[in-house]
């Protein structure tokens, strides 16, 4: 326990840091108030931490869900409406736990889950630059090519040639070689350095260097560019941030229909995170996906009870913590506490960090998930592997998160597809030395991804064949096949073709009806 807070503890700094703008630009990319994006993060971090299956993932607002919450905002009227469906999203996501549909994020090829680790590193740098460089017209979080400030991500880094901002820039330099310095030199040197993480340095140094040049008239860094947590004047107008849902809208049929929407997106981004997570994790263990769907469900039922934004599992989060050390879920948790008592008891502090420090820690974790090394080891991997990894990175880049993962996926199926047609993978073919006596063996498992290729060892046997058909280790046939099978009976009676099916019955030599053979067989059972 001992040894594991050692690596948690700092970690869990690192990850307060990156999570803090992240819930503040969400909620500002959703059109939704503030503090619904420190509530999120807070319960994220805490309750589905707490609940959580997963060791190092992390949970919070996600930047993918961003348009939706906009948009549905906009739809239902109200941000009243609005949380009484993440709080029914909530429902559906433990409904889907219980039904145990965290196995859908085992189905997405290892190939289209890295170019998402790799695109989210590319896009994490590429939106990074404006703020670096003290250029802060679109909010953090917002992740997607077409930008909520009516830009997109190029536009942006082209607009910041105009507006650089001299001390932002300046302080994210010195934050940026500290970093660096940390990274590859002193974090080998002394164990002193792998606790005090350098993002917490370069926080303390900005911090400093804002009190040290606020009266200087060149590097100076105005509010615009500091990270801007609520700071409520009393007691009463803190808890007054807090939104309850209208639950009179629950018979809202359009309420429904925005709950289901966020179920299944939130669902879908989180187990995709957990996958992309799984395989960062250096323990190699593995995330039970249906508890997951538990946990982040009580999250948003939580969260959209007291005026939170719907809550998922985060790469971004969850890379950083891997990458700082994290090795338990207490690093999470922490994470989430941090955000609690800094939020409660020092926003003032909070709001002197440069955004441009942050933004030079968020370079580092971009970079060590795109590093340039991974398309050469995917490319050396074969176009079967790089196709889908490209588009996939590619589409995240251009699109947004979810698209560019469906673009991913796609493409992996069509390559699926054309191998299945190449490739008579599904059997075992055997040619009797030219007796005329051909044999072919079906795999366990023949699907209608195999019809292709069926076809075409099937037209290309010459008239006169004996056909030995031996589905003796066959466990399942698919209906597709019965009927290919049942429609060459009839083109092998012109061509002169003998078919002898081997199964566990026996031998049987042309029989009557492919269909009605098959149908009494345990394979299709």
């Amino acid at each position: 326990m001992l040894n594991s807070l050692k690596s948690d503890l700092p970690a869990s700094i690192v990850v307060f840091f990156v999570a803090l703008p992240l819930c503040l630009g969400i909620a500002l990319a959703s059109g939704a108030p503030l503090f619904s994006g420190l509530i999120a993060g807070i319960i994220g971090g805490i309750v589905v931490g707490i609940l959580s299956g997963s060791q190092i993932g992390v949970s919070g607002p996600a930047a993918g869900l961003a348009a939706i919450v906009l948009a549905a905002i906009s739809s239902l009227g109200s941000f009243e409406n609005f949380l009484m469906a993440v709080v029914l999203g909530g429902v559906i996501q433990i409904v889907l736990g219980i039904l145990k549909a965290g196995i859908i994020g085992y189905y997405f090829p290892s190939s289209v889950i890295k170019g998402m680790l790799t695109g989210i590193g590319i896009i994490i740098i590429l939106k990074q630059i404006p703020h670096f460089f003290g250029y802060d017209a679109d909010p953090e979080g917002d992740f997607a090519f077409f930008q909520v400030d009516g830009g997109n991500t190029f536009s942006s880094i082209i607009n910041t040639i105009d507006n650089v901002s001299p001390g932002a820039t300046l302080i994210a330099m010195i934050s940026m070689g500290i970093l660096l310095l940390w990274d590859i030199v002193l974090s080998k040197k002394s164990r002193v350095f792998q606790l005090v993480q350098g993002p917490l340095v370069v926080v303390a140094a900005g911090i400093i260097f804002y009190l040290l040049t606020r009266n200087n008239e060149t590097f100076s860094i105005s509010a615009e560019h500091l990270v801007s947590v609520p700071t409520p004047d009393s007691v009463s107008s803190f808890f007054g941030q807090f939104i309850t849902p209208n639950f009179g809208a629950i018979t809202n049929p359009q309420v429904w229909l925005t709950a289901f929407t966020i179920a299944l997106v939130a669902s879908l981004e989180t187990l995709l995170c957990v996958e992309a997570t799984d395989k960062l994790d250096t323990q190699k263990r593995v995330t039970p996906t249906n508890r997951e769907l538990l946990a982040q469900g009580t999250g948003n039922i939580l969260s959209g009870m007291i005026g939170g934004l719907p809550i998922t599992q985060v790469i971004v989060r969850s890379s950083a913590n891997v990458q700082s050390g994290g090795r338990t879920k207490i690093s999470a948790i922490v994470h989430g506490i941090f955000l609690l008592i800094f939020v409660v008891m020092a926003p003032g502090l909070l709001n002197m960090i440069p955004l441009s420090v942050l933004a030079a820690i968020l370079f580092t974790v971009g970079y060590k998930l795109a590093k340039p090394v991974l398309f050469k080891t995917m490319y050396a991997l074969g176009w079967k592997q790089f196709l889908p990894f490209a588009v996939t990175v590619f589409g995240i880049i251009f699109t947004d998160l979810l698209f560019g993962i469906g673009m991913g996926l796609a493409v992996g199926v069509v390559v699926i597809l054309i191998k299945s047609y190449q490739n008579s993978f599904f059997l075992h073919k055997e040619d009797g030395q030219g007796s005329g006596r051909i044999k072919m063996t079906f795999a366990e498992e023949v699907t209608f991804f195999n019809k292709g290729a069926i076809l075409k060892e099937l037209d290309s046997l010459p008239s006169g064949t004996f056909l030995e058909l031996d589905i003796s280790n066959n466990r399942y046939l698919d209906h597709d096949i019965i009927e290919i099978l049942d429609d060459f009976s009839h083109k092998a009676k012109l061509r002169d073709i003998t078919i002898q099916i081997i199964s566990e019955k026996g031998a049987v030599e042309n029989p009557a009806s492919y269909l009605e053979y098959f149908k009494s067989s345990p394979q299709t059972a």
